[in-house]
């Protein structure tokens, strides 16, 4: 596989940051801004200042920096720690595993902010057109 998709890995690499982005600005834009059926299905905001409310903000911000590319370390590693926080505290107790307590997701945008901060934001960023990671 690495000599039919290898030498695209730089452009694969910022399809996966600009979608993961998206789709992390797309939970923030639910409970902060009501889009998208809202936290209730009926376009219901979090209260900002509540837990819920301040990880809808950094939903919200940090993923479409992560998507557009700018400030993408330090959004991606804000954003592991969140999804690891919410990991532990809203699915871990109702079991061991993330496929009997519903954290899959919460696991993998984890690993996979983890990893963008690592790697920065790559091609097809305003980081890179800036200079910036």
């Amino acid at each position: 596989m690495d000599k039919i998709l290898g030498k695209y890995q730089e452009q694969t690499y910022a399809l996966m940051r600009i979608v993961v982005g998206f789709l992390f600005f797309c939970h923030g834009a639910q409970k902060i801004l009501g889009l998208l059926g809202g936290v209730d299905g009926e376009g219901a905001t979090a209260q900002l200042f509540s837990q819920y409310g301040v990880a809808g903000l950094i939903e919200l911000i940090g993923g479409i920096a992560i998507a557009l590319g700018i400030f993408t370390g330090w959004a991606a590693f804000l954003s592991s720690g969140l999804m690891a926080v919410g990991y532990f505290k809203a699915h871990q107790p109702g079991g061991a595993l993330p496929i009997h307590n519903g954290g899959e997701l919460a696991a993998v945008y984890a690993f996979l902010f983890l990893f963008i901060a690592a790697r920065g934001s790559g091609i097809w960023s305003l980081g890179s057109r800036f200079g910036k990671s």
